[in-house]
This record gives C-alpha cells, sequence and structure tokens, in this order.
C-alpha cells in the first residue's frame, strides 16, 4: 500500500515570514504523525528559508515513523544526512535560488556523482531515491548508480491533468513500469492534490511512497490538518 509522506516545508515558511515559533514544526511534524501520515518529509535549503538543519536535528528523534530528507546534495547536505541518518534521502538537483524543485537528475551524465553519493548512504544505512522526470533511461541510470529507489517528478502529469488525465499519465505509467521491472522502489511528488492524487495511484497502484507538502498545507487552512490528512489517505486507499 502506498504510504504518505507529509512534506513540512510550507509550515516552516509560516514561521520564518514572522520569526519565533509559531507555528511550532516540531508539534507539527508529530501532530501529522499522530493523524495518520505514514512519513515526515523535509528539504532543508542552503538559505535555510523553510525548513532550518536545526529544526532537522530536532525532529529526527522524535518520529517514529519514516523520516525523508530531500534536497541538493551538496557538502553541508551531505554530512547533514550522514550526521541525523534519516530513514531514506532524496537526491533532488535544486539550483540554491529555486523557487522550488522543477526538474530530475539526468542519471547518465551525472553516473560518477550519483554512484558516489549512493555508496556512502548506503554504507550508512540509508535508503537512497533519485528524484527523475518521467523517462524509462532515466529509471535505467539510477539503478546503475545504485539507487534503492526513484522519485517521480509529478509537475507535469498535475498540470495536464484536468486538460486529459490519460495523456497525462502516460510517461508516468511507462517509467514506473520500468522501474518495477528494474526492482527499484518507487515514490512520486510534486504538485499532487485531492484532485489528482487517486487517479496516479489507482493507475500506478505500487508506488510505495507519496511526498505531498504544498497541496496538503494548503487544503489544511480550509480544512484543518486532521482531516486534510485523512482525505489525503481516503484518495490512497480508496479507489
Amino acid at each position: 500500500m502506498t504510504r504518505l509522506s507529509v512534506n513540512i516545508n510550507k509550515i516552516a515558511t509560516i514561521r520564518n515570514a514572522r520569526g519565533g515559533n509559531m507555528p511550532d514544526v516540531t508539534k507539527a511534524a508529530l501532530d501529522c504523525e499522530r493523524f495518520g501520515a505514514e512519513g515526515i518529509t523535509v528539504h532543508p535549503r542552503p538559505d535555510e528559508r523553510h525548513i532550518r538543519y536545526s529544526d532537522v536535528r530536532e525532529i529526527r528523534p522524535l518520529l517514529k515513523t519514516e523520516f525523508n530528507m530531500e534536497g541538493n546534495p551538496t557538502g553541508s547536505f551531505t554530512a547533514l544526512v550522514c550526521e541525523v541518518v534519516p530513514d531514506q534521502v532524496t537526491l533532488v538537483p535544486d539550483a540554491p535560488d529555486a523557487i522550488t524543485s522543477n526538474a530530475g537528475w539526468d542519471t547518465v551524465s551525472n553516473y560518477a556523482f550519483l554512484s558516489r553519493l549512493c555508496s556512502t548512504f548506503r554504507d550508512r544505512g540509508i535508503r537512497t531515491s533519485i528524484f527523475i522526470d518521467p523517462d524509462p533511461k532515466m529509471a535505467e541510470g539510477a539503478a546503475r548508480c545504485g539507487a534503492d529507489r526513484v522519485e517521480l517528478y509529478t509537475a507535469g502529469y498535475a498540470a495536464t491533468y484536468p486538460l486529459d488525465r490519460e495523456k497525462a499519465i502516460e510517461p508516468y505509467l511507462a517509467t514506473a513500469e520500468k522501474v518495477r521491472e528494474l526492482g527499484l522502489g518507487l515514490n512520486a511528488g510534486h504538485d499532487l492534490s485531492l484532485e489528482n492524487l487517486e487517479y496516479f495511484i489507482r493507475t500506478i497502484p505500487w508506488v510505495d511512497e507519496v511526498s505531498i507538502g504544498h497541496a496538503l498545507v494548503c487544503d489544511a487552512l480550509y480544512m484543518g490538518l486532521e482531516s486534510t490528512i485523512a482525505a489525503y489517505l481516503g484518495k490512497i486507499r480508496n479507489f
């Protein structure tokens, strides 16, 4: 069954906009678990404009569910991952000034770099997932790099879904089938929402995990966090 990992970056963004500790990011992470989330995702960036390195260190020992750290594997990010030892690290090639992640890795041209990282994290018992665009060749490259999973970058699916959901899912289904053939685990994330999540999971039911933050936090402004998490779990489980 697909697991829901809640990305709490946007909660930290609200806190940082005013200063102080409201909302309390650590409490929010623990509440997400209490409300049924099966994982917590954070994406610390070098400028710490949302999740801070200190948040990661504080949250890690308190979680009972899976902890996923995603980000561009700069030296400081890699050092933090090795320090706190999350259950999973998701490698994302976002530039320091990117508003949000906007592309997956070219796992072919970056083979040497990604292979070293996969080996480093494997030696510490950390599952490694590589963020890729929906392209079977990128999945094959991730397998050669030694990744345990890939995460499909689903922004394209979300953008096309309202117009033609069958066309939107095609490249994702083809890549997901290749991922399964390669024996890799499969994650997905970016712009998944209550509108488009159920169809994605129903079409690709072997997705191991979806990581959802922005849409979920936006929905929680109207529905409340507990009801929102229940609604997302319902989309995953009740197709």
